[in-house]
């Protein structure tokens, strides 16, 4: 589930071209203020994707080489900037896939409210399956841009039926995990990687 409020009625709005260059500017300014750390400051999620549906939120990952370590380095620079801890320590992993839960964790703050933008910040370990999935997500639309309204009115259709934030990344997750299946025969057949 994502960060923020679950209770809270999901809120999906047009594509904002403006999107990608601010989440480019919030990823430039969190890679200086959280240090060496911060392997990687990336901009994902449905604003990172050009003419995508997206709810109103900044989705960031920061790739870390330790999570219990840079949480704890975190901490200060991002409460000085508005985030708050969210107990969210755990990625959905995607059917069919047999991987160990502990290859899913990570560390996640949230800022709501904010005159920069809300954001979830997911901090995931370099190299695990879900700090690789949330990029080939993104990459996978980028590079299909034909796919991008298909999913885009699902979104939409999903935001105006359930009754909460809760439900809606319920109802999402399944249609994620077909995307992934594609997006991985993509990734196969172009010899994309996270570093690519």
């Amino acid at each position: 589930m994502k960060p923020g409020t679950a209770s809270a009625r999901p809120v999906v709005l047009a594509p904002d071209p403006a999107w990608q260059v601010r989440g480019r500017a919030l990823a430039a300014e969190l890679r200086a203020a959280l240090g060496p750390l911060a392997v990687g400051v990336e901009h994902i999620g449905s604003t990172a994707v050009p003419g995508m549906a997206a709810k109103p939120v900044y989705d960031l990952q920061v790739s870390v080489a330790g999570l219990e370590a840079a949480a704890a380095a975190f901490e200060a620079p991002l409460a000085h900037r508005g985030f708050q801890t969210t107990p969210y320590r755990q990625d959905h992993v995607p059917a069919g896939r047999n991987d160990d839960p502990a290859l899913w964790t990570k560390r996640c703050w949230a800022r709501r409210g904010h005159p920069d933008g809300d954001v979830n910040l997911h901090v995931r370990r370099t190299g695990s399956p879900n700090e690789r999935l949330a990029l080939l997500f993104r990459d996978w639309f980028r590079a299909h841009p034909e796919a991008v309204p298909a999913y885009a009115a699902f979104k939409l259709v999903v935001a105006g039926t359930v009754p909460d934030i809760g439900t809606y990344t319920d109802v999402k997750d399944p249609v994620v995990d077909l995307i992934i299946v594609v997006a991985e025969e993509w990734a196969a057949a172009t010899g994309w990687s996270p570093a690519a």
